[in-house]
């Protein structure tokens, strides 16, 4: 039986700009919001806008997301036809090859795609915290009578050069396709999401994989390959919260937010669009008398002696008694001992903090920076990790690490 559309979720990039974040995990495994994984996203809004088949395409340090993904049961993606289905680059008769590029990935999925017989692909990005209907955006596809479209959202124009844009006349068909211009035609960022009429999509990717010379890119090869075709191509305008998190600015951006959703508008307490993520497993969090939590985040199975505000504590935090949290994302498993001092940085996954310890520092008109600790380091006690450091090594005590 045939599927009227199935997502191919494009999860192998590096994430080099997560630095010491990604150096175990490929970056949709890094966690976000608590109780999250980035991947979570993607995966929730399919299954919230009704799709039952999803193609994950992994490739570097895949390890620990292939174990989260599991057989797919968290998301309502164990389906005996269709589900979740992680999809690595794997030998074949005519020898084998690492994913060259985004189009190269689904082209060596093909086999995939057509088991499913698709009259519609839709590709997502695994590396963006967004809360999307993909079915609003398909029924705009339809409507538009469209072979390509992709989502776009406004961004000022003082920072366009920054993203590829589409430029789209009054009914949003898309006139030309700018990646990163000095001088922008237009504000419409692609959101690097995708959906294609499946014929094309194959047609394109084919031809691509023919030539020598491409990069195997969506961006740089196949949408101009459209535009050159005169393909019926068409701008999707999404209005909700979407954030690419590729670095880790925007990482920690993103994670301060979920604390104020008003005003941010991404809201993980939502009720008619949950994301779903496979639960730690922890009991409840415990704050204990005397300890001190404001404006935070604080998941299962944290033990909460010390200060803690405007944080995003994720499962399995202790912070011992006397130590101060503050403007910090602490992921599972971390211990911060009594008296550390942690602010304005990410700490990583399993890492110890040792007594009156300080990592980071507020903000001041010449310092501005998030400190950043790697999965399973250790601070030792008295130490010092500066404000903009990216800590990979274990720091002996008494230590200074700018």
């Amino acid at each position: 039986m045939a599927k009227e559309m199935i997502a191919m979720l494009l999860a192998g990039g590096q994430g080099s700009r997560l630095y010491a974040l990604t150096e175990k995990l490929a970056k949709p495994a890094v966690p976000f919001g608590g109780k999250y994984r980035i991947i979570d996203f993607p995966l929730s809004n399919c299954v919230n806008s009704g799709i039952d088949t999803v193609g994950i395409l992994t490739q570097y340090q895949p390890l620990v997301l292939n174990e989260y993904i599991g057989n797919g049961q968290p998301w309502d993606l164990d389906r005996l036809y269709g589900g979740v289905h992680v999809l690595p680059p794997y030998q074949k008769a005519s020898g084998s090859d690492w994913y060259k590029g985004t189009a190269n990935a689904i082209y060596q999925n093909i086999s995939f795609i057509e088991r499913y017989d698709p009259q519609y692909v839709i590709i997502l990005s695994g590396d963006q915290i967004c809360k999307q209907d993909y079915s609003d955006f398909l029924q705009f596809h339809k409507e538009k009578g469209a072979e390509f479209s992709v989502a776009v959202m406004e961004v000022p124009w003082e920072e366009a050069s920054r993203f590829g844009l589409m430029v789209a006349d009054d009914d949003d068909k898309i006139t030309e396709f700018q990646e990163k211009p000095k001088e922008p035609k237009s504000n419409l960022a692609s959101m690097g999401i995708y959906i294609f009429n499946w014929d094309i999509l194959k047609k394109y990717l084919e031809e691509d994989e023919a030539d020598t010379s491409s990069d195997n890119d969506f961006g740089k090869n196949i949408i101009p390959n459209l535009l050159r075709d005169g393909r019926k191509m068409y701008a999707y305008h999404f209005n909700g919260y979407w954030k690419d998190v590729g670095t880790i600015s925007s990482l920690w951006e993103a994670n301060m937010e979920v604390l104020d959703p008003e005003h941010s508008g991404i809201d993980l307490f939502d009720e008619g669009w949950k994301i779903y993520s496979r639960n730690s497993g922890m009991t409840g969090h415990k704050i204990n008398a005397g300890a001190v939590v404001e404006n935070s985040m604080i998941t299962d199975g944290c033990r909460i002696k010390g200060t803690v505000k405007h944080s995003v504590l994720f499962a399995g935090v202790k912070v011992e008694k006397g130590a101060i949290v503050e403007d910090a994302v602490v992921m599972g498993g971390t211990v911060i001992k009594a008296g550390a001092v942690v602010k304005h940085c990410i700490v990583a996954e399993n890492v110890t903090i040792g007594e009156n310890a300080v990592v980071g520092a507020m903000p001041t008109e010449t310092e501005n920076g998030v400190a950043t600790i790697g999965t399973g380091i250790t601070i030792g006690d008295n130490a010092t990790v500066g404000p903009k450091a990216m800590v990979r090594d274990n720091v002996e005590g008494g230590e200074v690490q700018c």
